[in-house]
């Protein structure tokens, strides 16, 4: 438990990779997973995780993100995208691997389904997005907790232009639209921002018990 706070203390948002230093598969598999094991409301993950090691995609993306160094100075950039909508058709795929990975039948789910046609269903698409991006943002928590955990480092960014990340990665025709993006590596030496102390409420400002 102490460790886990002290992780937490250790991390910050990473503002200069050493870009000699990639992460592992096996770390990056671990990051990956932490990511799919994130909550979601209804379990629905209304996201999609683009996972980015290409350094001329990188170099694109740069440039859509005001020439943030982080992006191509990271081992790999993650790009955390939302559905725009969600519609019946995404919610039956999703009953059916609820059927099939605990070995139970659809017709069984039909009350969990309903409960989701009169909520998220009923949404606008306008706020069937935001509420996509809410939980995208719930994935990004988790890798950034993850992580620290590993000691790796991550910067979660919202500076980029999203229609631009959205064309250079083809989501366009995907019913999906970039969220947020997390750029992920280790800290270069020369980052000084690993040095400053962390700003953070105090337990009373922050915490209120009733």
């Amino acid at each position: 438990m102490k460790n886990y706070i002290e992780n937490l203390n250790w991390r910050y948002a990473t503002k200069q990779f050493d870009s000699n230093k990639k992460i592992s598969k096996e770390e990056l598999d671990f990051l990956l997973e932490a990511i799919q094991l994130s909550a979601s409301s209804y379990g629905l993950q209304p996201y999609e995780v683009i996972v980015v090691d290409n350094p001329e995609v990188q170099e694109k993306l740069k440039a859509a993100a005001w020439n943030q160094p982080q992006l191509t100075d990271a081992s790999h950039v993650l790009v955390f995208a939302n559905m725009k909508s969600v519609d019946e058709k995404y919610v039956d795929t999703y009953m059916s691997n609820i059927a099939k990975i605990r070995d139970i039948k659809v017709e069984d789910l039909i009350g969990f389904k309903d409960m989701i046609k009169n909520t998220i269903l009923q949404l606008n698409d306008e706020d069937q997005a935001q509420w996509a991006a809410k939980q995208a943002y719930i994935a990004l928590g988790n890798l950034l907790s993850a992580a620290a955990n590993f000691k790796i480092d991550v910067c979660p960014m919202e500076g980029f232009n999203a229609a631009d990340f959205d064309e250079i990665l083809g989501l366009k025709d995907k019913n999906i639209t970039a969220a947020a993006i997390a750029t992920i590596g280790f800290r270069s030496s020369e980052d000084q921002t690993q040095h400053a102390a962390k700003v953070r409420k105090s337990k009373e400002d922050l915490f209120t018990t009733i």
